[in-house]
């Protein structure tokens, strides 16, 4: 219960987070249109790989060594040493070749990429030490105080003159405040304050010679096809890519909350060798990876051309991208959970082979796709990608630990969102037909909010299952259904 309740607090947090950017892109989007909005995403595309090179699977090395309980702060110090002697080393060669990253992107931006390098490595090594602690729920709600705060500082600038100017501002304070706060929390929770030993590197370094790939894997799933793009089209396409990519990612938000709720948990079982309770939470985390994604694909295909219109009319276009790109984010739900799982018991060898088959595939299939299906090629290399290395887990773990794959539960799961999807489509034939509101965003909103009460309350309904689940994890009593 206790982890079924994190889950719904991270996912709560992430989920508001998520409004709050969604909100706030829309009106950098009218504000600034779809070329301003381009360069952004291809500077944030630009930080996550260079990232990569910073980081070299540290924090995910920081978060497992610190979740098995022991020399907590001696583990975080050493990782938080090497993660900024890799940064100072990025820094350089930056500036060293800052006139191709600035013709690349269109804008003179290697400065703000090395700001950025600096808050996003500060954020993810307090992450990582704060989910080893089990303080997921915590790391869940500064999600929204970093988004809420760099939409509130980038939409004021942008109202003040500022333009893209003010975009870069808003995210830099956006991440200092969450990586400040986070630091503060963790160094009080440390039981001692440890000077790390040369164990500590060797076991720090020994897991993240692995884990490093699953940080370019986590990049390649989100960056590779805005960052190929760039190569082959316009800024205005990669802006209107990016408006229906947030939509989708948006989805996935549960599937992660859950993986990140559950790796701590699995990690801490893994190392007493209770293999059975390692299994059980990975089934759990398999039942429950689509519940958002499922409904999610069936919904965003019927209404992706009015979500889309929101940003503005031009980013309707995308309607068939979004549909591919929720299809790739349900596989990865999936996904995830088993190289999640992988992680939590210590093979990030096995994980580091998934994970090379699904950069290669995504690589090979962009850099293929792009130049004659542009937006659409990278959508599908997308989703195709993400499909192989999902196989490839599935084989991979099942070597590892017994499983089975909760096939009932997700049949339930679809049944409930076909029943949601004809509610929706009778909504849009109604409104188009005889009732004919006008306003986009209060058909969106309404038919969204119906669609999920519907969906949900079907699940309630046929499955006995989800509703334990749901009076395990909320303080209501609910009569015998």
């Amino acid at each position: 219960m206790r982890l079924g309740q994190t889950s719904i607090i991270h996912f709560a947090s992430r989920l508001l987070s998520s409004v709050l950017g969604f909100v706030a892109t829309i009106f950098i989007a009218r504000l600034l249109g779809p070329e301003t909005l381009g360069i952004y995403y291809l500077v944030l595309s630009t930080v996550a790989w260079l990232g990569i090179g910073v980081k070299m699977g540290i924090p995910e090395a920081i978060n497992k060594r610190v979740s098995e309980g022991e020399d907590e702060a001696a583990y975080a110090i050493a990782g938080g040493t090497v993660v900024v002697s890799l940064f100072l080393v990025m820094s350089l060669l930056i500036l060293l070749f800052s006139g191709w990253i600035n013709d690349y992107i269109g804008y003179p931006a290697s400065e703000v990429i090395i700001l950025f390098l600096f808050v996003n490595l500060a954020k993810s090594v307090v992450n990582a030490i704060l989910s080893g602690q089990h303080l997921v729920h915590v790391l869940g709600v500064f999600s929204p105080i970093r988004t809420g705060t760099r939409s509130i500082v980038q939409i004021g600038a942008i109202l003040g003159g500022f333009k893209i100017t003010g975009l870069f501002f808003g995210y830099t304070v956006g991440y200092a405040l969450v990586s400040v706060a986070g630091l503060w929390i963790v160094v009080r929770r440390f039981k001692e304050i440890q000077t790390p030993s040369v164990d500590h590197y060797r076991r720090l370094l020994s897991y993240a010679e692995y884990s490093w790939l699953g940080e370019i894997r986590s990049r390649a799933f989100n960056w590779v096809d805005v960052a190929v793009l760039g190569f082959f089209v316009s800024s205005s396409l990669v802006g209107i890519y990016t408006a229906a990519w947030n939509i989708a990612v948006f989805l996935i938000l549960f599937g992660g909350s859950l993986s990140q709720t559950m790796f701590p948990e699995m990690s801490s079982l893994s190392a007493e060798e209770d293999a059975q309770s390692v299994t059980d939470l990975f089934e759990t985390a398999l039942t429950y990876g689509g519940l958002i994604l499922i409904p999610g694909l069936i919904g965003g295909t019927l209404l992706g051309e009015r979500l889309l219109r929101i940003y503005g009319e031009e980013f309707t276009q995308g309607a068939t991208v979004l549909s591919v790109l929720i299809v790739a984010t349900l596989i990865q739900g999936y996904q995830r959970q088993f190289t999640t799982t992988l992680d939590a018991i210590d093979r990030p060898d096995v994980s580091f082979r998934v994970n090379a088959v699904f950069i290669g595939a995504n690589v090979i299939l962009n850099v293929s796709l792009i130049p004659t299906f542009e937006v659409v090629g990278a959508a599908a290399a997308t989703a195709a990608s993400v499909a192989i290395s999902l196989v490839v887990a599935y084989f991979s773990l099942s070597s590892l630990i017994e499983f089975s794959v909760p096939l009932g539960e997700i049949g339930k799961q679809w049944a409930a969102a076909v029943v949601m999807g004809g509610v929706v489509y009778t909504g849009l034939w109604l409104e188009s037909a005889y009732i004919s509101v006008g306003n986009n965003i209060v058909v969106v909103l309404t038919l969204v909010g119906f669609g999920a009460a519907v969906y949900f309350g079907t699940l309630f309904a046929i499955s006995s299952y989800f509703r334990t689940t749901v009076e395990q994890n909320i303080p209501v009593d609910f009569p015998a259904v």
